[in-house]
């Protein structure tokens, strides 16, 4: 009966814990592709960690902030941490949210006149 009840606790805490990681990780069907924006201004703010590095864009009517790619594909095409740096001016392209305001989810990002795809 101990090890029954010790593989149910066991199994019960995996469903846990991978219940709480999807739940982490937003997914991207709560972006709007049908209404694609372009943000162009210079990054406020940038955290390159995962799962997905964020920067803020003051665009010309209000700040934004951007989901861009795993920093590991940041990296590997060549968007490391200080390419997307704060002060640079940048242009993102990608979908805004249906569920946070003023933030979108990226498909490209252009700094110093070179364009990064993300995606």
């Amino acid at each position: 009966m101990t090890r029954i009840l010790r593989t149910a606790i066991g199994g019960m805490f995996l469903i846990a814990l991978t219940t709480a990681a999807a739940v982490a990780h937003h997914g991207w069907g709560s972006y709007d592709a049908a209404k694609p924006v372009t943000v162009t201004g210079p990054i406020e703010s940038l955290k390159f960690e995962n799962p997905h590095a964020t920067v803020v864009i003051k665009g010309s009517d209000k700040s934004w902030t951007v989901t861009l790619a795993p920093t590991s594909r940041m990296t590997s095409r060549g968007a490391s941490a200080d390419v997307v740096a704060v002060g640079k001016t940048a242009s993102a392209y990608g979908y805004p949210s249906t569920v946070e305001k003023d933030e979108m989810r990226a498909e490209r990002i252009t700094v110093d006149g070179k364009t990064y795809e993300l995606r």
